[in-house]
């Protein structure tokens, strides 16, 4: 394999919870320097859980192949060092409480005076400006003012999506932002500023269905685990589990019907001639699958479905993902070093034939701060104080 993409490339993150240390991780991930900054507590995601060998869940997953470095940042000494830090590095990514930053003196106008060719990054819940600049925003809320719960969930009831969704959205924008503006800088030799929403970032994803219900007149109804726009497409219950499958054209459903439920006649039911009848008449379509698969085993539904080509999966449970056949023949798990030893983890899902990935330990806290105060010809500071980077 070839050389690490980002290796020469150093982010300093004043980062938290899940948005910035997940953009940062996959920067790491293609080689990049990243150094956290930490206060001597640290990244409060430190103390989510403690279910991996006594460390946090999200802790683990965000912050492999970083260095961590704790300084006081209410104390001359911790900023000078920060401003030494920020001065030579290629990115700055922070996610603290709006206006913190700048509180520092390090908002984007200050930073890039002090570094011109600096990236300057910043991830808040609401954006700068507006009423909700200073509001607080936590995954499960911005769901809420994003739309997300509106239309997932079941009628009765809305459901929130079980990962960190407006998190990772904002996170995944981060990244590919910096991406971006590393390959102008290497055009234009500036620098630039990056402001991401959580907002604005699951916002974009939430588009389809706000197009839907801006020019259709109503929103998609909540539908559970079924498509709330395409039908048949969902769970289905077999005589001994639940399977599910999605029909996409009219082709497919024929095939559904002769091969799998062995009715042919029901493709010619005028009730589901097209997906907006059947979506349209979703109780009547059900009835008549689940009057067929009921009876059948599993395992003989999901084996009809592969023979006509028609899209199905298993339900899977973590544990069940984690011992999915198609990531062990592809060999997509790998070992990370921790301060609690060795941890299966998944490879990143970008695979590049030129290029190499990183998958380097977890840090303690503060691991690295005497290496990398001593690359910069400085004494380990006085002992940081809790709470002070916010």
């Amino acid at each position: 394999m070839g050389a690490l993409p980002l290796a020469g490339i150093t982010v300093i993150s004043l980062e938290q919870a899940v948005a910035a240390p997940f953009a940062t991780r996959q920067l790491a991930d293609l080689g990049a320097r990243v150094i956290k900054v930490e206060r001597d507590t640290g990244d409060f995601a430190r103390g989510y859980d403690t279910k991996v060998h006594g460390m946090a869940s999200y802790f683990v997953w965000l912050n492999r192949s970083k260095e961590s470095i704790v300084l006081d940042l209410k104390s001359a000494e911790g900023m000078a060092v920060l401003r030494k830090l920020v001065s030579t590095a290629d990115v700055l990514v922070q996610n603290l409480a709006p206006g913190a930053v700048e509180r520092l003196g390090l908002g984007p106008d200050e930073a890039l005076a002090l570094n011109p060719r600096l990236i300057h990054a910043s991830i808040s819940g609401y954006g700068r400006g507006g009423s909700y600049e200073q509001k607080k925003a936590y995954d499960l809320l911005v769901q809420c003012e994003a739309g997300l719960l509106s239309v997932t969930g079941t009628p009765d009831s809305p459901a929130k999506v079980g990962v960190s969704i407006a998190d990772i959205s904002a996170g995944m924008y981060t990244y590919s932002g910096i991406l971006t503006s590393l390959l102008q800088r290497a055009t234009t030799g500036r620098g630039d500023v990056l402001e991401v929403s959580m907002l604005e970032a699951l916002g974009e994803w939430m588009a389809q269905p706000y197009f839907y219900a801006e020019y259709g007149g109503a929103p998609p109804a909540r539908s559970g685990a079924q498509h709330a726009s395409i039908a048949p497409y969902g769970p289905f219950g077999a005589a001994d589990g639940t399977v599910f499958f999605g029909i996409q054209n009219e082709r497919e459903w024929a095939k559904f019907c002769t091969d799998v439920l062995q009715q042919p006649a029901l493709a010619q039911d005028g009730r589901f001639a097209g997906n907006a009848l059947r979506v349209d008449n979703r109780a009547a379509l059900h009835d008549a699958i689940n009057a067929v698969l009921g009876a059948l085993p599993a395992a003989e539904v999901l084996s009809r479905l592969d023979a006509t080509g028609i899209a199905n999966a298993q339900l899977r449970d973590m544990h069940e993902f984690a011992a999915h056949p198609q990531l062990a023949e592809r060999n997509r798990w790998q070992d990370v070093e921790s301060p609690a030893g060795p941890l299966r983890s998944l490879l990143p899902p970008v695979s590049s034939r030129e290029a190499d990935v990183r998958m380097d330990p977890v840090p303690e806290i503060g691991q690295h701060t005497e290496k990398i105060l001593a690359e910069l010809g400085l004494h380990t500071p006085g002992p940081a104080r809790p709470g002070t980077i916010n």
